[in-house]
């Protein structure tokens, strides 16, 4: 990259303050963001035991490449292609569904996923899993802030909450017949996963508890819960954000579990799901996350549809919301500088207990913790605290039922929206699915099929092969959002310059940012409703 853009990147980042975007990390609060620097209990003066955490490691590729000094004299932005795509490709993850004849009976066709990191280490995470118990598959993106462990947890358990609420009594009771009895209970979820996605494998025997305690209320219900899909998302979200309020004040004998309770309940994070079954899409969004439907009208062009309401400062409806649930003496404070309560900016997330429970309890919380400050929890009480909660796990349901012309759809945290809009996003994956059929022809036969003919074919399509295309999707999307110039075209230079930033600048110009697209199977919803 030339020193006149160099120069310009890095005398602007040193003349910002608050964090480009929303500022989600209380930039108002803290500018200096070391102060709030997270660091998860594994954390790199603590090595994990071998094979056991992986937290510094999940994104090698991507952190191989960064500098650590924002001295111009210390700066290069050389990179080559194939070093670019190593690091844009390091999270990718696809995954096709079959059924048990092989044939694609699914509304799901096949799902594409990946991630490129802004924060050391990143604080989005994603989830994606086919239900065993109950019909559906779900797809999750979960925006963590003020650090990952509140992402972490809940895309670990919140789909698992969302597949019991979903359960009929008697699978519910064959479950829990089976942990009385210390038999192998029945699996709720195949998980579909990268091999870097980390895990909290010391406190799974909570999660389970916690998940176990759900279902036994969920039993002692005096009738069949028979919730609707609508409702099961609601109180999934709505228990699970419970739970995390609740282990956290539990005792607890375990340092390490309950440092990981602590860090979980005070940070937080935004969530959307997705969950097709057939032709019934359901999506619950908490937070500003987002989903966008990609629709191919009859006229050949291809419009976006979106299934989610930002919930954020910026959202009509949720301040009315927020100063309908406040005193009239609030309705200034509220909102300060576009951020609830001056600090935060989505209105609707996971954890964050620093806005949800009282400023006794909080005290009371913290002063019973052995190294509150070690684990960088963030302690501020706003200016105007008065009638807590002012944060909600609840999320916002949409249902919409899939024609043939829903070709895909794509989930994403707000670090992909904040670079492009729903209709460009809607555009570049129409495009890549046109490019990439374009250059994978079908093989057309001419009748007598001989050998040579069939060599000229195989040799025509591997000379038009896809070398050039990034064969995922989601990398398609990352690559034009970090890299896309003011004509709309990947700038290979600015594309270099954003993945070499060092980590206390990357956070200037961009968030995190994670996006999975599900492509839906045409022939499954024709026949749904053919035959409906």
């Amino acid at each position: 990259m030339s020193r006149t853009v160099s120069s310009w990147i890095l005398t602007s980042a040193r003349k910002r303050i608050v964090l480009q975007g929303k500022g989600r990390l209380y930039s108002l609060c803290a500018p200096n963001r070391n102060k709030i620097k997270w660091k998860l209990v594994c954390s790199k003066t603590r090595p994990c035991p071998a094979g056991s955490c992986g937290l510094d490691n999940t994104f090698f590729l991507k952190k191989a490449f960064r500098h650590t000094s924002t001295e111009e004299e210390h700066f290069s932005f050389q990179l080559s292609p194939s070093q670019i795509s190593e690091i844009l490709r390091a999270g990718e993850l696809s995954h096709k569904i079959l059924d048990l004849n092989g044939k694609n009976a699914n509304s799901v066709l096949r799902f594409e996923s990946n991630q490129l990191a802004s924060n050391a280490p990143i604080e989005d995470r994603r989830s994606a899993a086919t239900c065993l118990q109950t019909q559906g598959m779900m797809f999750g993106v979960f925006d963590g802030h003020a650090g990952s462990a509140c992402a972490q947890a809940v895309g670990e358990r919140l789909l698992h909450y969302i597949a019991v609420s979903l359960m009929s009594r008697q699978t519910l009771e064959d479950i829990e017949l089976a942990v009385e009895c210390m038999k192998p209970a029945l699996p709720i979820l195949r998980w579909h996963k990268h091999p870097n996605d980390v895990e909290y494998r010391e406190i799974t025997s909570q999660y389970f508890e916690s998940l176990r305690v759900y279902w036994q209320h969920l039993l002692d219900l005096d009738s069949e819960p028979g919730f609707t899909l609508e409702e099961a998302l609601i109180c999934a979200f709505k228990r699970l954000d419970s739970d995390i309020s609740l282990e956290v004040q539990a005792p607890q004998e375990n340092e390490l579990m309950r440092n990981i309770a602590l860090q979980v309940a005070f940070s937080g994070a935004t969530a959307c799901v997705a969950h097709v079954d057939g032709v019934h899409l359901h999506v619950a969004n908490t937070g500003d996350c987002r989903a966008v439907l990609g629709v191919h009208e009859e006229d050949g062009t291809w419009s976006a549809l979106p299934l989610t309401r930002d919930h954020n400062a910026f959202d009509e409806f949720e301040i009315r919301r927020l100063k309908r649930e406040h005193p009239r003496s609030e309705e200034k404070t509220v909102f300060v500088n576009d951020r609830l309560l001056g600090i935060l900016m989505p209105t609707r997330a996971f954890g964050d207990v620093q806005l949800k429970w009282s400023k006794e309890l909080q005290q009371s919380v913290l002063e019973n913790s052995s190294d509150v400050e070690g684990l960088n929890i963030y302690q501020y009480v706003p200016p105007n605290y008065h009638t807590p909660p002012y944060l909600t796990a609840e999320p916002e349901v949409t249902y919409h039922k899939l024609r043939s012309k829903d070709k895909f759809l794509v989930l994403a945290s707000d670090g992909l929206w904040e670079l492009l809009s729903n209709e460009k996003v809607v555009q570049l994956v129409a495009g890549h699915l046109a490019e990439l059929n374009a250059r994978k022809p079908q093989l057309a036969f001419e009748k007598p099929v001989n050998l040579g003919y069939m060599h000229s074919l195989l040799l025509q399509r591997k000379n038009r092969g896809v070398a050039s295309l990034d064969q995922n999707v989601a990398t398609h999307l990352i690559r034009h959002a970090v890299g896309n110039n003011e004509y709309g075209e990947v700038d290979q230079e600015k594309l270099a310059a954003m993945l070499t930033l060092p980590e206390d600048l990357a956070r200037m110009y961009r968030d995190d940012i994670t996006v999975t697209v599900v492509y839906f199977n045409p022939e499954a919803i024709e026949n749904y409703h053919r035959n409906n």
